[in-house]
């Protein structure tokens, strides 16, 4: 691994001092606040101690002085009044808001206490640690949950582990690899000039809006500069958006037919013979199968099922299987489906038999994880079994190594296999409307626990709700760290995180898994990289050749891309050419699916709540519900108590297309219900044409920190929650993707 190149931008210091006094600190973001790990370059200027301006870096190669309107915030977010700024225990009952200030050795001397004490009386399986999406914290989930509390539970809430998990199992089943993505050069020095890259023809997003998302380290404004360039955009999405206005093609399907518009695709592009024989001959595994199986879903049939045109399925088809080079980019429609992994599958094998998988301009592949997240003290096998849905769901437990979230919210409701007394909740706002389906059960779950402790930056609901403990979160300008691209498993940036202030007594994630590991568990944190957070950081970056400080200096270098890895024996352990699965080729037909017990070979499975599934629910509930787009104000659930970020996006927001509401008797700016079998929620209506008429699609992660912070209220939290109308564990066969993008509703005016 140290063999690959590095190429880094030489031109300044990380940290200089101006005439005034004013320190300039040049560093990387990621979180918190809320960040998908992009790594974007930041100038923090601070004056005595304070940050008093925050601009883009215009020397980061990749964003290159450009940032969002979160990172521009940041002061705003770092001094808000409401700030978490010292650990806090609760004097009152749980949702009461009353707390007092302690110590951190009192916060520390109570965690410890109650940890050994529930270990002692119930065993170490009754802790559970709670992680959410894209911060820093899930990157020492585990070494806190297995090295300092002692418990193999870690869970994410999310119903169906419905973010990028999918798409992750899916990559490391067909292709042994890492996570694929659309090339940007983001591992070439020259960018979109230097001689290796090859500007893509085409990029096909599916279910993603990058703009807005720039999720898992990728980043979406680089589409901007190839279309720029030339790149034309291909989408599909039952949504428009900015992009798809300047797309070639939106195939606006419905609602989780998605897998049946891929199979379409590949049922063209196969039959006419569009695939690449070179290619498809001596790096695929179970091309015929695949061709059989794809004749179950002609264009004509597709064309029903997901209200896409046949011609258009056709011609987007023909591009594809002509085109070269052209990159795909997977969104949440991956995922949030239950019929999402085939999905997935499908989709990897488009770009695979085209010829534009690893190619320049084209899919790159992954590799495996290089980093190790901390933990180095592997618990008793005896424990590591009584993981929850382990036995259930191996899929899921195989790569992510977390609990079930839908068989957790079961456990703690049931009390089997055994009952969790301890939760840890790191960085999550599980009540909120962010992953958690049926929030409200969560909620009467949890309260049952006889001790949670939570780190964060903000009180939030989670936190009003259920905590007894709270610690208060650094920011990344607080602190030193890194940052990478898909947590290093694609070759892109690695940035170093500069800590330029400090507030109050805040601490990192790092940090405070270290002070607690090393009183509650010395043997398991008595190694040099525990030593202090230099250490820890030197040796992540040991599979570079360099220390944290070399990369302090650089603030941002670029791992080298590396195209055509299956032929240079990139991707397998052994060094061989191929991929790292049963037959070294990519498996169209899986085995690794088929040893699971699942179909070996990608699959359309209609929603099992459509108006094709149940005529029955269509007829109370004829509309289509979608969730979880983003917008450029806020990260899920965090940041509505900011002042500028609320003025861009005040209310949270339902889609209605103009036919849609005129038949309802709704207009714009009107509150209404949202209301299924499962639940509801209230909403303010956007009369929009950008959804299509039996679409409407619901904000997520809101609630309301102006309102009563005391139960019942919990700031507003079950007002606009849509995830109350998501079911619990509607979810695919391996364990995989829940109804967060289409499920039945109905819509009507609130008094």
């Amino acid at each position: 691994m140290a063999s690959v190149a590095l190429y880094y931008n030489k031109a300044s210091e990380w940290k200089k001092t101006l005439a005034d006094g004013t320190e300039v600190i040049r560093t990387c973001a990621w979180s918190p606040p809320g960040c998908h790990g992009v790594g974007c370059g930041l100038r923090l200027y601070v004056k005595d101690g304070n940050l008093v301006k925050v601009e883009g870096d215009p020397e980061h190669p990749i964003t290159k002085g450009r940032l969002c309107v979160r990172c521009l915030a940041l002061k705003e977010y770092i001094y808000h009044p409401d700030r978490l700024k010292y650990p806090m225990k609760r004097t009152g009952r749980r949702g009461e808001n009353k707390w007092e200030r302690i110590s951190w050795d009192e916060a520390y001397d109570i965690i410890i206490a109650k940890t050994r004490e529930i270990a002692a009386k119930y065993g170490q399986e009754s802790i559970i640690v709670f992680c959410g999406t894209g911060r820093q914290a899930v990157r020492f989930q585990y070494a806190l949950a297995t090295m300092a509390l002692g418990t193999p539970n870690v869970c994410y809430s999310q119903s169906g582990w419905s973010c990028k998990g999918p798409r992750d199992t899916a990559c490391l089943y067909l292709l042994g690899a890492g996570y694929t993505e659309f090339d940007y050069a983001a591992g070439l020095p020259g960018r979109y000039d230097d001689p290796e890259f090859v500007l893509p023809k085409y990029v096909l997003l599916w279910g993603k809006e990058p703009l807005r998302s720039n999720a898992d380290g990728t980043w979406g404004h680089a589409l901007i500069e190839m279309m720029k360039r030339g790149t034309k955009v291909i989408m599909a999405d039952p949504r428009m958006n900015w992009l798809a206005t300047r797309s070639e093609h939106v195939m606006r399907l419905r609602p989780g037919t998605d897998t049946a518009l891929a199979l379409a695709l590949l049922h063209v592009i196969i039959n006419e013979g569009l695939y690449d024989r070179e290619f498809v001959e001596k790096w695929t595994h179970g091309f015929e199968e695949l061709k059989q199986r794809v004749q179950q879903y002609p264009p004509s049939w597709a064309a029903e099922v997901t209200e896409v045109p046949e011609e258009q399925i056709i011609e987007v088809a023909r591009i594809l299987g002509t085109a070269k080079p052209w990159g795909l980019c997977m969104g949440l429609a991956c995922d949030q489906n239950p019929n999402g992994v085939q999905l997935t599958h499908a989709l990897i094998a488009l770009a695979a038999i085209t010829g534009n998988l690893d190619v320049p301009g084209g899919t790159v592949v992954g590799r495996p994880m290089v980093m190790d997240f901390g933990s180095n003290a592997p618990l008793p096998q005896e424990l590591m079994d009584k993981v929850i849905g382990q036995k259930e769901y191996p899929a899921l437990a195989l790569l992510l190594n977390t609990t079930h979230p839908d068989l957790t919210l079961d456990t703690l409701e049931t009390g089997k296999p055994y009952e969790l007394k301890m939760a840890w909740i790191s960085s999550t706002n599980l009540l909120a409307p962010t992953n958690s389906a049926q929030p409200k059960r969560w909620y009467d779950a949890l309260r049952k626990l006889e001790f949670i402790v939570a780190t964060d930056t903000f009180f939030n609901p989670t936190i009003m709700a259920l905590a007894d403990l709270v610690l208060p979160l650094s920011t990344f300008a607080e602190h030193d760290g890194i940052v990478l691209n898909h947590q290093g498993g694609t070759m892109g940036i690695i940035g170093a995180i500069n800590k330029a202030i400090r507030v109050g007594e805040c601490k990192s994630d790092l940090e405070i898994v270290m002070e607690l590991g090393k009183r509650i568990n010395l043997e398991a944190f008595a190694g040099e990289k525990w030593e202090n957070t230099e250490k820890y950081l030197d040796n992540e970056l040991k599979y570079l050749g360099m220390t944290f400080n070399e990369l302090r200096e650089k603030v941002c270098v670029q791992q080298h891309i590396q195209y055509y890895k299956h032929e240079k024996g990139l991707i397998r352990p052994d060094g061989q050419p191929g991929f790292n699965t049963t037959t070294g080729k990519i498996e169209l037909y899986s085995l690794m699916l088929e040893a699971l017990g699942e179909d070996p070979l990608p699959y359309y499975e209609e929603p099992r709540f459509s108006p094709v599934s149940r005529p029955d629910l269509a007829r109370e509930y004829p509309l289509i519900l979608t969730t979880g787009a983003r917008n450029y104000a806020y990260f899920h659930s965090e940041q509505r108590q900011i002042p500028s970020l609320r003025e861009l996006v005040p209310d949270p927001l339902v889609e209605i297309h103009p036919e849609t509401a005129a038949k309802l008797g709704i207009k714009d700016c009107d509150w209404v219900w949202i209301e299924n079998l499962w639940g509801r929620c209230k909403q303010k209506a956007k009369v929009t044409p950008i959804v299509k008429p039996n679409v409407v699609a619901a904000a997520h992660g809101w609630w309301f920190p102006e309102k009563e912070a005391d139960a019942p209220s919990l700031f507003g939290v079950w007002e606009a929650n849509v995830n109350c109308l998501i079911p619990h564990k509607e979810i695919g066969k391996l364990g995989f993707g829940a109804y967060y993008k289409s499920i039945p509703c109905k819509v009507y005016k609130a008094d």
